[in-house]
């Protein structure tokens, strides 16, 4: 059977799969103050890394809308299967659910179905990749519907930032704790859980932080010969680099990728961050 992957634009695509048809990814927007960008191809990492710490209010983004969903979703394939940033942070999941409805008013019944990631970045590629997988393997739609939502519930997803601006601008981070964070060098190990996200502990330095995270990543990921390591990084390949080689040296991964994020993940995390998803 015929099909396609779409992400919205916090998710990554592999060198590899740029270009191929199966995948399209739908982009969010971005504001920080009066500059407006896109979340697509033209998407400059580094000058809207500059306008973010120059701005005194928190860059804001804007999820695709259910037409531009809607249109996606109109291909001359038998399956479309749209994977969304976590729905608690971003009504792009409702978007893309609206979207469904207007194709159906529009065009009639097409298998389309919409995963919340619980997720981001590359909690977002892990779907994606396992959906090509279960469809490679000419698995009903039902079946892989039931085995994709099965699978988003084992992904983990892990993350250390260096910088907490964007967390307390938006009111996720009180300034008082992001001050002493700052001032003393502390960098909390987060997770997600149920697309929330918790503080699994904290350390001083980064380096130790990313040591802190690769130990939790290695302790609580199951069946690691099949899984994914993937790791995002947001300006930091050295940092990224790190983490790969504390991860594979003590444990076999079935593929492991690298990738610098994209703007809504660059937004979240902000320069320096690393998520790592198993």
């Amino acid at each position: 059977m015929s099909y396609k992957i779409i992400l919205d634009s916090c998710g990554e695509i592999p060198e590899e799969y740029k270009g191929n048809t199966h995948f399209e990814r739908v982009p969010l927007s971005l504001e920080v103050g009066d500059y407006f960008v896109y979340d697509d191809d033209t998407f400059n990492q580094a000058e809207f890394l500059a306008k973010v710490a120059a701005c005194p209010t928190c860059p804001r983004s804007a999820c695709p809308s259910p037409e531009r969903y809607m249109e996606a979703f109109h291909a001359d394939v038998d399956h479309v299967y749209a994977v969304t940033l976590t729905s608690k942070l971003s009504g792009s999941y409702n978007s893309a659910c609206l979207g469904k409805g207007l194709y159906a008013e529009k065009y009639g019944h097409k298998d389309i179905h919409v995963v919340d990631s619980l997720s981001a970045s590359g909690g977002e590629t892990q779907i994606a990749l396992k959906i090509m997988e279960l469809e490679e393997q000419g698995l009903p739609f039902e079946t892989i519907v039931e085995q994709i939502e099965a699978f988003r519930d084992s992904v983990r997803t892990y993350f250390v930032l260096d910088n907490l601006e964007t967390l307390r601008k938006n009111g996720r981070l009180s300034t008082m704790k992001a001050m002493i964070a700052s001032t003393l060098n502390i960098k909390p190990v987060m997770d997600a859980q149920d697309g929330v996200i918790i503080q699994r502990g904290q350390c001083v330095g980064l380096k130790k932080a990313l040591g802190k995270l690769c130990e939790l990543l290695l302790n609580e990921t199951q069946d690691k010969e099949a899984r994914r390591l993937i790791i995002s990084h947001c300006n930091a390949p050295e940092r990224a680099e790190l983490v790969r080689r504390i991860c594979t040296e003590q444990a076999r991964f079935k593929e492991v990728l690298v990738m610098d994020m994209r703007g809504i993940s660059s937004m979240y995390a902000n320069d320096g961050g690393i998520i790592v998803t198993t």
